[in-house]
């Protein structure tokens, strides 16, 4: 049984579509709500706030449309469809200028190197499709079922969409088109989630047979989500990849590091690694350990081929007098 109602029905297109008497309050609040949104998110990047970016993502009305366009597809309603599709596009345009405006006041580069939360969204992996997923299916639930709708604040925060676009145009002011791509990667990810996930649960309380009458014939919509999906999984894979060979690379660089400075009574700071470009930074009492050793222990656990640099940093202890 599908448990929703012409009621419920009724309820989700009041709270998606942007139709009927009410469209242009409904227009003006999205239009006045999404740039103010950007301004939030922008500026919780540039001052690198995770409270901040928090508040932009609860205030942000990029979801309704996206939601939108899943009931659209779901209710083979045409003309809601398209609207939802412009909104969001136009939107998510919208908020990559706002935070390429903002950048030009900004006077040094908002990058991954300097900056956290650029660096936490210019490098999407599986585990952020997964998680996407899970929330957009969370969301479409509490969607069709109002007496768990309280969760929605939470889905907004679980699921990033401005945010991401913000350090698209921040990131693209700054000269870094690479992260820029990285970032939309991220939304483009969460947006085909979102409708996918979305697409599932509706299909899962059938909406389509039960409303939808003999209207539901939008394979091409569902097509094309299909493709998005796979589209996004892609460059998901092959950053989850870089990111796991990097990160066991460093362990493994890091261990051998911390035995070779052990042994002449100096500590490794720490270990940078970038494709086969490795930096050790290592401080400790003269005399310095010797970089013949460390290359050979490197070589002995398999790490040969790696251009490893060495910043050794002498350190001289004194006694302060009483």
């Amino acid at each position: 049984m599908s448990g929703l109602s012409e009621v419920d029905i009724k309820r989700m297109r009041d709270q998606l579509f942007f139709e009927g008497p009410e469209r242009n309050r409904r227009l003006s609040r999205y239009w006045l709500l999404l740039p103010l949104s950007a301004v939030i998110a922008s500026a919780g990047v540039v001052s690198d706030s995770t409270a901040t970016v928090i508040g932009a993502m609860i205030v942000a009305p990029l979801m309704t449309p996206i939601l939108g366009i899943v009931l659209a597809v779901v209710l083979a309603d045409r003309a809601n469809l398209r609207r939802c599709v412009v909104l969001v596009v136009a939107g998510a345009a919208a908020v990559v200028a706002i935070g390429w405006l903002l950048g030009l006041f900004v006077p040094y580069p908002v990058v991954a190197a300097t900056n956290g939360q650029v660096a936490a969204r210019v490098t999407p992996r599986i585990v952020d499709l997964v998680a996407a997923l899970a929330t957009g299916a969370v969301g479409s639930v509490a969607l069709a079922r109002s007496d768990i709708s309280d969760t929605l604040p939470g889905v907004a925060i679980a699921i990033s969409l401005v945010p991401p676009l913000a350090v698209v145009g921040l990131t693209l002011e700054s000269g870094a088109p690479h992260q820029s791509l990285g970032a939309f990667l991220l939304f483009a990810t969460n947006v085909a989630a979102i409708l996918a996930s979305g697409i599932v649960v509706m299909a899962f309380h059938r909406v389509h047979r039960i409303f939808g009458a003999a209207g539901f014939r939008y394979g091409g919509a569902i097509a094309i989500i299909a493709a998005l999906l796979l589209v996004v999984i892609v460059p998901l894979q092959i950053n989850s990849d870089r990111i796991d060979k990097t990160f066991v690379r460093q362990s493994e660089v890091q261990a051998v590091a911390d035995r070779w400075a052990n042994d002449a009574s100096w500590s490794v700071t720490g270990v940078t690694v970038s494709g086969d470009h490795v930096l050790i930074e290592a401080t400790g009492p003269n005399p310095a350990p010797g970089l013949t050793l460390l290359r050979h222990d490197l070589n002995t656990a398999g790490l040969n081929g790696l251009d490893v640099r060495v910043n050794l940093v002498p350190a001289s202890y004194q006694f302060v007098p009483n």
